[in-house]
Formats: C-alpha cells, sequence, structure tokens
C-alpha cells in the first residue's frame, strides 16, 4: 500500500530544525518556519485516513524526491517513522523524530529531522517552482 502526493520548493526553506520535518498546504513560508519542506502540498485528509487504516503495522516509510533540474538527476530522501493513527490535519502534516503525538502529527519516532536531509537537496528546495515528489509506503 502507498499514498503519493506532491508540494512545492519556496525561497525560505531553511531545513534547520533537528526533530521535525513539515509540508503544509499554505503558499507562503516565513523563515521562522525552519521544519517546512515543501509547501502548497496536494495531500488529502480522507485519503490519508484510509491508507492509515490499511496499514499492517505501524512503521512507514516515506521517499521525497525532486529532480536537479541544473544536473539532471533524481535526488531522493528516505525517512522511517512510525505512523500516527490520530492524523487528522487537512492542512499540515508533521514528521517528528519525538513520540508527541498532535493531530498536525502524521509520523513520530522518524529516523531524521528536517536538518539532517542533505544539504544539496535542501538547496534545490528552495527554487518555487520546484516540484517534490512524497511517497509515503509500507
Amino acid at each position: 500500500m502507498q499514498y503519493k502526493f506532491k508540494a512545492y520548493g519556496h525561497p525560505n526553506i531553511t531545513a534547520k530544525h533537528k526533530t521535525t520535518l513539515e509540508f503544509t498546504k499554505d503558499k507562503n513560508l516565513s523563515l521562522r518556519g525552519d521544519c517546512i519542506i515543501g509547501v502548497n502540498a496536494d495531500f488529502f485528509l480522507i485519503q490519508l485516513k484510509k491508507f492509515i487504516k490499511s496499514l499492517k503495522n505501524n512503521k512507514i516509510e516515506i521517499i521525497i524526491g525532486l529532480k536537479d533540474k541544473v544536473n539532471n538527476k533524481i535526488i531522493k530522501e528516505e525517512i522511517v517513522a512510525e505512523i500516527n493513527p490520530e492524523f487528522n490535519s487537512d492542512r499540515e502534516m508533521v514528521i517528528r523524530k519525538s513520540d508527541f503525538r498532535d493531530e498536525r502529527t502524521f509520523g513520530v519516532r522518524a529516523d531524521k529531522g528536517a536538518w539532517e536531509l542533505c544539504k544539496e537537496f535542501t538547496e534545490i528546495l528552495r527554487n518555487s517552482s520546484q516540484e517534490i515528489s512524497i511517497e509515503i509506503k509500507q
């Protein structure tokens, strides 16, 4: 089982947060949002809830991919986490290294925070026309 969606880069992406990363449906981003790595996300809460219910266990893999147009290559980051079955946000999807859960928390006990993404990857995320593909699977 898998769920896919897209998000986009933004000039204010810093990816400096040590314990979380986030995708948001918001189109704008201030420099204070240092965990946000994708804006204008197109995930749907109803579909995500169906995906969560279909999982056989709580471990998930999140694959974040983008195409580096300068070097014409695909770059991917992979994150392993545990699903939060109580996820209930139609605006934001937060993945945390901690076990803290609220309705915005999609994943917990993740093996990476935003600051641990490779620097080449985060540099490319600062381009507002950069499309980001996100695949969540078990």
